[in-house]
């Protein structure tokens, strides 16, 4: 066991815990604010259910023994034979319980993006209802897929910190939650304008951060791969920032700070399941390409008429997309060995190989998540009803208010 690599990794899973917090203020500024605190509680409710669902069984489902490629056994349930010990299968040189909390820091922040897409109108007892069940049925049977020894992963699909696992799989859900609940009252009719942008670049900037953990801490160890993923995780975003701002320049005549923090977002999710198989200019060019696809595909919700409220499907969907896809061309054995050469170094099969993932992953999450939600309505209704929603998610669930005006 290995001290260094140990202190890494329990810095790493600090760093993607800060995260969701961060989530909660970027989405929560985007927000009216008579909504602001059903949002952000919505994110951080996460960091206490589903510790609990990951402890009890959600770790076990993900990384416990293999059962046909699709989902992991009951042997490691309620962490049994989780302990200080290193895992010869997933972390030789840190704990066990290392690896597993670090693991846990992804799955709770994976179903808070699916909140963006149902901002100010879900009932909360029915999103603990959705998100417990989404975690068990379609997140964890996905880590596996990809992580734990699954299907995926012995097909050769490259996905270095969850570009398929967190970012496809909450954006092929947060599609299915928009069609199922429906938009917002006054959808199209009504301006509905961000309340806090500082609240919302204070979001971002925290995301930035956290997410040198989140790709970073990735590699397992404090190596060589763990410094290219934090560089090429920082470039992105970079990259991303520029051309999302430029893009909207061009088409709005002016730069906004949304626009610079969605930009920021676009790259980092680009670059997350590349981020240890390329090296710098292609983490420039794959942040940069994903500032613009992800700008133009916000705009999908107002040409199909869907309201994703905060543009999860937009960022998170297609730019784990394109960053999925972006790994088959770009990905090169020279800078990860354990990995795989992508189109443009000799290997056309691979980008193929992420095609057959990204398709998987999105029928999946989309279709299961669309079924869960159905359930879900069946049993206790999904959104508030008109009144409540006039009045803010604030108010009519949590009975407090943001600001005392």
């Amino acid at each position: 066991m290995n001290g260094a690599d140990t202190v890494f990794i329990l810095v790493s899973a600090a760093l993607v815990m800060f995260m969701t917090p961060g989530l909660a203020l970027f989405y929560g500024g985007m927000t009216r604010s008579k909504n602001v605190l059903g949002t952000i509680m919505q994110s951080f409710i996460c960091l206490g259910i589903i510790t609990l669902v990951w402890i009890l069984w959600g770790y076990s489902l993900s990384f416990g023994k293999d059962i046909g490629g699709l989902i992991g056994g009951l042997n490691f349930i309620g962490l049994k034979g989780v302990g200080m010990e290193p895992s010869p299968d997933y972390a030789s040189t840190i704990p066990h319980l290392a690896f597993m909390i670090f693991q846990g820091m992804f799955a709770i922040i994976t179903p808070a993006l699916i909140t963006g897409a149902f901002a100010e109108r879900m009932k909360f007892s029915a999103f603990l209802l959705f998100t417990i069940l989404w975690t068990t049925i379609v997140y964890s049977p996905l880590c596996h897929w990809v992580w734990g020894g699954g299907w995926m992963g012995a097909m050769g699909a490259l996905d270095f910190a969850g570009g398929a696992v967190v970012h496809m799989s909450s954006g092929s859900a947060a599609l299915a939650a928009a069609l199922v609940i429906g938009p917002r009252r006054g959808f199209g009719k009504r301006s509905f304008v961000p309340h806090n942008l500082p609240m919302t670049l204070t979001g971002a900037a925290i995301l930035w951060f956290g997410w040198f953990g989140f790709n970073a801490g990735s590699a397992l160890a404090i190596n060589g791969l763990a410094a290219n993923a934090f560089v090429t995780t920082h470039i992105a975003a970079a990259a991303a920032a520029v051309s999302w701002i430029f893009i909207e320049w061009m088409h709005h005549g002016k730069p906004t700070t949304l626009g610079l923090a969605s930009g920021a977002v676009a790259g980092l999710v680009a670059i997350t399941p590349a981020a240890g198989f390329v090296g710098p200019l292609s983490a420039l060019v794959i942040g940069f390409a994903g500032g613009i696809i992800c700008f133009y595909g916000i705009h999908l919700k107002s040409k199909f008429g869907y309201d994703d409220s905060l543009d999860v499907v937009g960022i998170h969907g297609l730019g784990g997309v394109w960053g999925a896809l972006a790994t088959g061309l770009f990905a090169s054995k020279m800078i990860n060995p354990d990995g795989a050469n992508g189109l443009f170094f000799g290997n056309p099969s691979q980008l193929w190989i992420q095609f057959v993932s990204v398709v998987a992953t999105c029928v999946f999450s989309f279709v299961a998540s669309f079924v869960l939600l159905k359930i879900v309505d069946s049993i206790i209704g999904l959104r508030v009803n008109d009144e409540d929603e006039e009045q803010g998610l604030d108010l009519s669930e949590h009975s407090e208010r943001a600001y005392q005006l």
